[in-house]
């Protein structure tokens, strides 16, 4: 066999002495050595086998398999939690080390909760969906659902395939293999779902498992299921997983983390931009989100303002009024892309960060239903900066905050200076993954503050992702008046000044319930490249990024 496959690999045109080959091993060794590498020359070629030792393993550039388990697809599956299994553990192998064998004879004979199982006498070799305890006949593998744990021992081979069985049973695996090098040991975190013990203390076993809280039971069960399902339960998935290593390994920029590799993916939590790439993917654009109460000829304006930005994937419109109906669709403007009203059950504004569900975009774009003068050019930009900063608030109108020593408390500043350290929601772009957290995590009583008094929402979800990020917002375009042409001074709220000191008495209450102040302050913000360059226009992107 080992003549035939090396004048086989020698045949290859492209072996050049293994360089960039991968040689798959899944059930290593024969007898009676049972080697766990191939017993070729393979030069430089990658091995992918099962069963390695930590003295044939050839960390970062071999990849360890599981020893493979036809028997592991027997089991359905179908969850059986912790308290239903009758066994604390068993111990199912065969043709273990006498010592070992002994040993746990003796363990199984103080605890009745141990199962200990044999082969069956008078049961052909070949048999091996048979075990036996004395003359109680139990069948293989199904009886690993009935344990905890299962053990899985070093035997005539350093890896058992024993080891899939149990995984595939929902039994929590308790290793006894010192040398072992578990499968696909590089990328998961093994401690998470198995327990390991010295086998010089192999005696401990049951004081070792008792001290595991039945909390921690459910969450290694849980865990060890997901790993077999994502990486372990066919060959298919055994390949599959090797080559995603390699590609790991060769663009490593774009590599998982360790956390992607070992934490289940919950389908019902927003992404959280802080393990996103680098940079935000184009493809899916914006959602515009847009709170409003009854400025149907301001809002009409605005929607069809959007609909020439390109970015736009959507818009969703959060009708706060709950006197009066919204428009009928057949008097909103008709435009290329999906639009949708909801109409909210209270007056809220935290209703603009609630993560409605018809938002299927990474990027939202929070902007009031008056904000007429930000130009197409000028959205689309501030989009493109986002996506290079998916984890901040990017956007338009700007403010800070400073101590004043009189009074000894913070004070919201509005006017012009060198310095920001808020981008106002009112037009600004941030991950979905903020309003989740603004909907179900904000400290205190912030929120419910926030909906009380009707102000400060946009302060508390600079706030929140100051505090999580350490980082400041980025204002991008220059300009920075943001009036509604149409309004006079006295109905902005901006221009009220009740409504500034209160703004000053939210900073004081955010940073008392934070413990301590999260806005960072910076000294830039964000143009275009060729801004005021003079330049031909269809040479710049971005032509129309308006005045102050």
């Amino acid at each position: 066999m080992e003549g035939r496959m090396r004048n086989n690999v020698k045949r290859i045109e492209s072996w050049k002495d293994g360089e960039n080959h991968l040689i798959f091993n899944m059930v290593p060794g024969s007898g009676p050595d049972y080697n766990s590498v191939v017993e070729l020359s393979l030069g430089q070629a990658l091995i992918a086998g099962g069963g390695f030792s930590s003295w044939t393993y050839r960390s970062g550039f071999d990849v360890s398999l599981p020893v493979y388990s036809p028997m592991a697809a027997q089991l359905d599956s179908q969850p059986i939690a912790a308290q239903d299994r009758p066994w604390v553990v068993v111990s199912s192998q065969i043709n273990i080390h006498p010592e070992y064998t002994q040993e746990l004879a003796h363990l199984a004979q103080e605890h009745s909760e141990l199962l200990m199982l044999e082969a069956c006498p008078n049961m052909q070799s070949s048999n091996y969906s048979m075990r036996c305890r004395g003359d109680e006949v139990y069948h293989y593998p199904q009886v690993l659902k009935r344990a905890k744990f299962c053990l899985v021992i070093r035997g005539a081979r350093l890896g058992q395939p024993s080891l899939m069985d149990a995984m595939a049973a929902g039994c929590i695996p308790v290793m006894c293999a010192d040398s072992l090098v578990m499968p696909f040991e590089d990328v998961i975190d093994w401690k998470r779902a198995a327990i390991f013990i010295l086998e010089e203390n192999l005696n401990s076993l049951m004081e070792v498992l008792s001290s595991v809280s039945d909390e921690h039971v459910t969450e290694m069960q849980v865990q060890g299921s997901w790993l077999y399902q994502s990486y372990f339960s066919s060959i298919n998935a055994v390949t599959q997983t090797t080559l995603e290593i390699l590609n790991d390994r060769v663009f490593a920029q774009r590599a998982r983390t360790f956390e992607d590799w070992n934490l289940p993916p919950n389908p019902l939590a927003a992404r959280s931009p802080l393990f996103l790439q680098l940079t935000a993917p184009r493809s899916q654009g914006f959602t515009a989100v847009i709170l409003t109460y009854d400025r149907v000829e301001s809002l009409f304006l605005l929607i069809q303002k959007l609909s020439k930005v390109p970015s736009l994937n959507k818009i969703l419109i959060v009708w706060n009024n709950q006197r009066k109906s919204p428009p009928h669709s057949s008097m909103i403007p008709k435009i290329d892309k999906p639009l949708k009203i909801i109409k909210t059950t209270a007056n809220k504004l935290s209703n603009r960060f609630y993560p409605y569900e018809e938002i299927e975009t990474e990027a939202i774009l929070t902007i009031d239903d008056d904000i007429l003068m930000l130009t197409a050019d000028e959205l689309e930009f501030g989009y493109e900066v986002w996506r290079e900063f998916p984890d901040r608030i990017v956007g338009f109108p700007s403010r800070t905050h400073v101590w004043d020593n009189v009074t000894m408390h913070w004070k919201y500043e509005s006017e012009w200076t060198n310095q920001i350290s808020m981008v106002l929601t009112g037009a600004a772009f941030h991950h979905k993954y903020w309003s989740y957290l603004y909907t179900t995590a904000m400290p205190g009583n912030i929120k419910e503050w926030v909906d009380q008094h009707m102000n400060c929402e946009d302060i508390a979800m600079n706030f929140l992702v100051a505090n999580v990020t350490q980082k400041a917002p980025i204002k991008v375009t220059p300009r920075k008046k943001f009036k509604c042409p149409e309004c006079t001074n006295t109905e902005m709220l901006s221009a009220d000044l009740n409504h500034m000191m209160e703004r000053s008495q939210c900073i004081d209450r955010f940073s008392a319930i934070y413990g301590y102040m999260p806005l960072q302050t910076v000294e830039f913000r964000a143009d275009p490249v060729l801004y005021k360059d003079t330049f031909p226009e269809k040479l710049k992107r971005f032509n129309d990024i308006g005045s102050l």
